[in-house]
């Protein structure tokens, strides 16, 4: 894509905690913009901001100082009525644990947020999707943690999100599980054309990535630009 548009920008994003007496500086001074349908992975270690910096991105946090830009709307100026709004209508999040509903079916736990999105898919195309056709009336507790974790994406597109957060989606699972859960983001990325953040410690799952951005201390050190995308089956973990 030809001078893709920026979907998010952000400028001199700073994030200050208070524990006790201790000034945490979890983010400081971050510059980013991340752009239409692209796939980036942040990358950097545990600590690093990189989990601050996609909750700022994701409205579920605020900066301390700085700004932050979806497309021309002010995220930083919006209070918490109006950064629910812009959750529920254009984000999505795969969090490392699935938060599943366990009395619920997969179908069921999909369906309920496309009752409360005003263009969803429908449910079984979300899973679809994420190939799991054939898991609609499977219990959480009747499926493994990948099928689960892909459950939960397809829980987070069925409102077509403009936006999918991934905070350490392969976290919790091992190399093939995880695999097939990076096959199904990658999926969404390339079919429905939805800007994906992925955020890791894994330094393989960056060779996926359309860019990498480089987190360590607060500030982001790298910016580089992928041009042998790999698959996922290729990650060498």
């Amino acid at each position: 894509m030809k001078n893709p548009k920026a979907v998010f920008h952000i400028h001199g994003v700073t994030k200050f905690y208070q524990v006790g007496e201790v000034e945490v500086r979890a983010l400081n001074g971050v510059d980013l913009d991340l752009f239409e349908g692209e796939f980036a992975v942040l990358l950097g270690p545990s600590g690093s901001g990189k989990s601050t910096l996609l909750n700022i991105l994701g409205g579920l946090d605020v900066p301390t100082a700085g700004e932050v830009f979806y497309f021309d709307h002010n995220l930083s100026r919006y209070d918490d009525k109006e950064l629910t709004r812009f959750r529920r209508e254009h984000v999505g999040f795969v969090f490392q644990f699935y938060n599943l509903i366990p009395s619920l079916t997969a179908l069921e736990n999909v369906a309920l947020v496309a009752e409360i999105a005003e263009n969803p898919m429908e449910p079984a195309e979300a899973l679809n999707l994420v190939d799991l056709g054939d898991r609609l009336h499977h219990f959480p507790a009747q499926l493994s943690g990948g099928e689960q974790q892909r459950i939960a994406i397809a829980r987070a597109i069925v409102k077509r999100p403009d936006v999918l957060l991934c905070d350490e989606p392969t976290g919790a699972l091992d190399i093939t599980t995880g695999i097939r859960v990076l096959e199904a983001l990658q999926q969404v990325n390339e079919q429905l054309g939805t800007t994906t953040a992925v955020i890791t410690h894994n330094a393989a799952i960056a060779s996926m990535a359309d860019r990498v951005i480089r987190i360590s201390s607060g500030r982001i050190i790298d910016l580089q630009q992928n041009l042998t995308k790999a698959s996922p089956k290729d990650l060498s973990w």
